[in-house]
């Protein structure tokens, strides 16, 4: 929704506006209808607005209370700020405005950090107490909103992007890469699963996190929300399905509130599906007129969703604009995506999206929402499957691992002694990984070179060593992706890609109500026969059309990376494995990667996933500035 930039000085060297007028401009398109600024002694803050509700200057920020003493500025959209309105105004509050921000700091006023568990929304905001000079902070429960910060000699900066905080003068971080980060990414693949990021000296808030900031005093950290809490304190639900279908409406219904147009980005596929016959049964939140949607149509024909949208666009009536932009645009794009992005992203598939929110942008759509998350709540990847089947084994209940499996290759065109090879096999590794001292020796192994790998020795080593493996249960997988290897990644993306175009992105599943619900319940309702996201499908049924809520695949958001590289790709990525650049980068092995290069075009190999991380590393480490190769040895030690 928006974008800030903040230092909170070490006593004795206050920062005044006119120092973070340039970290402020690197948001603009987080924010282009209005900036601002607020300063003190202490304390320099920037905004940078993007107005969604109150599209008037009354609801501009930094906003100040009405008596002065406290000052926010709030990322983000708390759905449920009419009903917070009405609590509040009956404890005497009195409001100037008719938005969320307002609503948001007299709540804050009125309960503190208590506050919180209120919010039903997306947000990252600070308070900046004047009279006690402390400063409060905090980030959503699932870390929609993201938020960064430094500690710069004494002085504790925060943005909504690692741009801003690089801009900052005196920053001793700025363009420094953080080696360790980039080893994990192109070691083990992971993006986002812990707080440190490319930059050195730059980290994550934390999600679900608060925390309060004295000058020149360290920061001190809360946990506000856990899962665990919140599923220890829900109720038990006697219908599960019904359940969710109630909340899910209403976590529709708050999300398409707003005083500017409201679209969705759909697929053939179940959750946006859901999202958009929802939004179509409340009709009245858009004046009686049918939602607008845009959507990628793969150009793969095992990808082709047409039927099944087909059928939804007759339901809902809505309005249906079709993407499919070419591979040489989206290269091409490369280097400004990643700008957006600040990291590198998790697949080629992140500059489709941003290409459908542009698209959505020029024809007037200023939110936007879509399923991101359903999959990790609610056991929407196949790779779920094998370790249910695993788990089932391991406990004995060998009978239900192969019916499922069996129901699982009908549908799927598989074959179930595979299945259960697989599983065996899942099922024998993880037991072997869950004797002490094994994990760490296989991650330890892990991140030794084999033959033939890409990436040089020395950087593999530096790779931060993996955590033992999640609990070996479908619960287990489902928190990992929802907490560290899936989401984190995808948010990020998620966020970026909307606020490049100054577009706000909103993700009914993510509602605290609903995964609480999901979390609470036993893997029947995640997985049932051939079928991920059970409780969905049953919560849908007679509201989406059934040919979506029957169909067994799932397609996610294809790209064809492998056949791109092999064609239109084929020759800028083959002009980047023979640049200079490329071989005295330090950090790939040149004859190995040509190699595979090679095996890929003639169809023997299937490398464009890892063909890409090695372009998307080149563009981001020439971009962000990072004039010290890793083979110079300038930045790492």
């Amino acid at each position: 929704m928006c974008g800030f930039v903040a230092v909170l000085s070490r006593p004795g060297s206050a920062c005044d506006k006119a120092a973070i007028a340039g970290a402020l401009e690197t948001l603009t398109h987080r924010g282009p209808d209005d900036r601002a600024c607020f300063a003190d002694e202490a304390l320099t803050l920037g905004f940078r607005r993007l107005s969604i509700f109150d599209l008037t200057t009354s609801a501009r920020q930094p906003m100040l209370s009405r008596d002065g003493r406290y000052v926010i500025a709030f990322n983000g959209a708390i759905y449920n700020w009419p009903e917070l309105r009405s609590q509040l105004e009956a404890k005497g509050h009195v409001f100037s405005t008719h938005g969320d921000a307002e609503v948001l700091l007299s709540a804050w006023m009125e309960w503190g950090s208590a506050c919180l568990h209120r919010l039903n929304g997306m947000f990252a905001f600070l308070i900046w107490d004047r009279t006690e000079r402390r400063l409060f902070g905090a980030r959503d429960r699932f870390g929609v909103k993201p938020m960064f910060w430094s500690d710069v000699g004494g002085s504790i900066q925060f943005a909504s992007e690692i741009k801003a905080l690089v801009a900052i003068p005196g920053g001793t971080h700025a363009y420094a890469v953080d080696w360790d980060t980039v080893a994990d990414f192109l070691a083990n693949d992971r993006l986002d699963a812990r707080d440190e990021t490319f930059f050195a000296g730059v980290r994550r808030v934390p999600a679900g996190t608060c925390f309060v900031a004295e000058p020149g005093g360290p920061i001190r950290w809360t946990r506000w929300w856990s899962l665990d809490s919140a599923v220890a304190a829900s109720p038990e639900v006697a219908a599960p399905a019904e359940e969710f279908a109630e909340i899910f409406e209403d976590a529709v219904r708050l999300r398409m509130r707003g005083d500017v147009p409201v679209g969705v980005l759909l697929s053939g596929g179940l959750d946006s599906t859901s999202i958009i016959c929802a939004m179509a049964r409340t009709r009245e939140a858009f004046s009686g007129r049918v939602p607008q949607a845009f959507g990628y149509i793969s150009p793969d024909s095992a990808h082709d969703e047409s039927a099944a949208l087909a059928a939804t666009l007759q339901q809902t009536g809505a309005h249906f604009e079709r993407m499919s932009p070419a591979a040489m645009d989206l290269f091409g794009d490369l280097e400004r995506h990643l700008w957006f992005q600040d990291e590198p992203v998790y697949s080629f598939s992140s500059l489709v999206a941003e290409h459908l929110v542009g698209a959505s942008r020029r024809s007037g759509v200023k939110v936007l929402l879509n399923g991101q998350g359903a999959d990790e709540v609610l056991g929407g990847y196949p790779n779920y499957f094998s370790l249910y089947w695993a788990q089932l084994l391991c406990t004995g209940r060998v009978g239900a691992a192969v019916a499922s499996m069996r129901s699982f290759a009908r549908t799927q065109r598989g074959q179930v002694g595979r299945y259960i090879r697989d599983s065996l096999r899942h099922a024998t590794l993880h037991s072997i990984n869950a004797i002490p001292g094994v994990s760490r020796l296989m991650a330890g192994r892990r991140r030794t070179a084999p033959a033939g790998d890409w990436i040089v020795p020395d950087l593999r080593a530096r790779a931060v060593p993996l955590r033992p493996a999640p609990p070996f249960t479908l619960e287990g997988a489902l928190r990992n992706s929802l907490e560290s290897s899936d989401l984190p990644v995808y948010l990020r993306q998620e966020d970026r890609n909307g606020m490049a175009h100054g577009v706000e992105a909103r993700l009914p599943f993510l509602d605290h109500r609903l995964v609480t619900l999901a979390f609470s319940l036993g893997d029947s309702w995640k997985l049932s026969g051939p079928y991920g996201k059970h409780l969905l499908r049953e919560a849908m049924r007679g509201r989406i059309p059934d040919a979506v809520r029957t169909d067994a695949r799932k397609l996610g958001f294809p790209t064809p990376i492998d056949e791109w590289f092999r064609g239109p790709l084929r020759e800028p990525m083959s002009d980047m494995l023979n640049s200079r650049e490329f071989r005295e980068s330090g950090l790939w092995k040149p004859a190995i990667v040509q190699h595979a290069f090679q095996q890929h075009l003639a169809g023997r190999a299937s490398c464009g996933a890892r063909l890409f991380d090695v372009a998307q590393t080149l563009t981001w480490l020439r971009s962000a500035g990072a004039g010290a190769r890793y083979g110079m040895r300038a930045s790492p030690s």
